[in-house]
């Protein structure tokens, strides 16, 4: 199923009143993760950047409290449509949480000069683990790459638009 036709059922099936602009979903072949924005709680003229953080966070927290069962019956339709978890987050201001989102296991061979990456980063303590320094070491090469990953995914929505149009689609 492609990611437009996902975005196309989330849209028809969440609530209106939910978000104030239109959700961001990000599919991937585990995982549909579906993060909206909440209106910018009122703060206090002057309220410094922790006190503003707090209300926004504690906005964020009355949504996932308000919603939780309609978030549950949709993710579970949604996981049986699309054979995918469902995982959800909310974005207020400048606060941005994921409530469930999974950590999945990806098995990887490295060798030693690759290890000894992992290792020095576990050493010098940017990472609790070798897996940590790995996570952290693929999102440090996709923050230096958006640019290229963007017009890579842009392709391969391409390709799979086609694909859906072609015979026995």
């Amino acid at each position: 199923m492609s990611t437009e036709a996902i975005t196309a059922w989330f849209s028809g099936r969440l609530p209106q009143d939910w978000f104030v602009e239109p959700v961001e979903l990000v599919v991937d072949r585990d995982e549909i993760t579906v993060t909206g924005a909440l209106s910018v709680p009122d703060v206090p003229a002057g309220a410094d950047a922790a006190t503003t953080a707090e209300a926004e966070r504690g906005r964020i927290s009355r949504f996932r409290e308000d919603t939780r069962e309609a978030r549950v019956e949709i993710a579970r339709e949604a996981e049986q449509r699309y054979g995918r978890a469902v995982a959800w987050g909310a974005q207020a201001g400048e606060t941005r949480e994921l409530f469930t989102h999974q950590s999945v296991p990806v098995m990887t061979r490295l060798r030693q000069p690759e290890r000894q990456v992992l290792d020095t980063l576990v050493d010098a303590g940017v990472a609790r683990s070798r897996s940590d320094a790995l996570a952290w070491c693929v999102r440090l090469v996709g923050r230096h790459s958006d640019e290229w990953l963007d017009q890579l995914r842009g392709a391969m929505t391409e390709v799979e638009r086609i694909r859906d149009l072609g015979p026995g689609a």
